[in-house]
């Protein structure tokens, strides 16, 4: 059965991926993000695998205002509603640490921009009765690291938010699922030193296809970081301080 997605952030790489993966079921997309130019060209590539519609809108995470718009397409739009979040951004620590006004950024891309959209969409699911939410977080986001803090905190804000929004949705036939990525191979790891284990955007994208067949609630993906992060949450805080990872 065909299901409108709204996806943010989707020329990222991980966003293309499942967008392509969704457009070759039939649904119908709305791929929402800064470059128009990019989205219509996604659209078109979506178009041309199969999906019932592509089309594509204008989202800023900082600017409230391109929240409507995508809401009143959503609210035309017939049977069930999704979303699918993959808006981030993971500036340098030592960047923020010369300036922290970049925290602010880091926070409305990660968190606050995504939180308030998908605020505002809560209701529309459950006046429907059901609908899948796919928010994307981080292992960074599993604890406080030297070396990128101020993203990890945005992240484990959002994933707190996303439980609560789970926890509400729940009641209503509606479902969230937190993916917590590792290293992907995307704009936003290129050229950072120390990338290990990194996976391809597809393997990401079918991950959180067979998430949301199965209603997951949270999963790391590729799924080896599971084990990995329940390794560095185990590490006393004592000696967590003085590693540097």
């Amino acid at each position: 059965m065909q299901q409108t997605w709204v996806i943010l952030g989707a020329t990222s790489a991980m966003a293309r991926a499942f967008a392509r993966a969704l457009a070759e079921e039939g649904h119908a997309l709305i791929l929402a993000g800064r470059d128009l130019d990019e989205l219509r060209a996604l659209a078109a590539d979506c178009t041309l695998r199969g999906a019932g519609e592509a089309r594509a809108m204008r989202f800023d995470a900082r600017e409230p205002k391109h929240d409507a718009p995508i809401l009143d397409a959503l609210e035309q739009a017939e049977g069930t509603l999704n979303a699918a979040v993959f808006v981030g951004a993971m500036p340098e620590q030592a960047r923020i640490d010369d300036d922290p006004s970049l925290l602010q950024g880091v926070m409305q891309d990660n968190f606050t921009g995504p939180a308030r959209f998908l605020q505002s969409l809560a209701p529309m699911i459950e006046a429907r009765g059901g609908g899948t939410i796919v928010g994307t977080g981080s292992v960074a986001g599993d604890r406080g690291r030297v070396g990128n803090y101020a993203y990890g905190a945005s992240k484990a804000a959002f994933h707190t938010y996303l439980a609560g929004l789970r926890n509400r949705l729940g009641r209503a036939g509606g479902h969230v699922i937190t993916v917590k990525p590792g290293f992907v191979d995307s704009a936003m790891t290129w050229g950072i030193e120390g990338m290990f284990l990194v996976a391809p955007p597809a393997k990401v994208a079918r991950d959180i296809q067979r998430a949301i067949g199965k209603r997951r609630n949270v999963i790391y993906t590729p799924g080896f970081w599971r084990l990995i992060m329940l390794i560095i949450r185990a590490i006393p805080e004592s000696i967590f301080k003085k590693l540097s990872i």
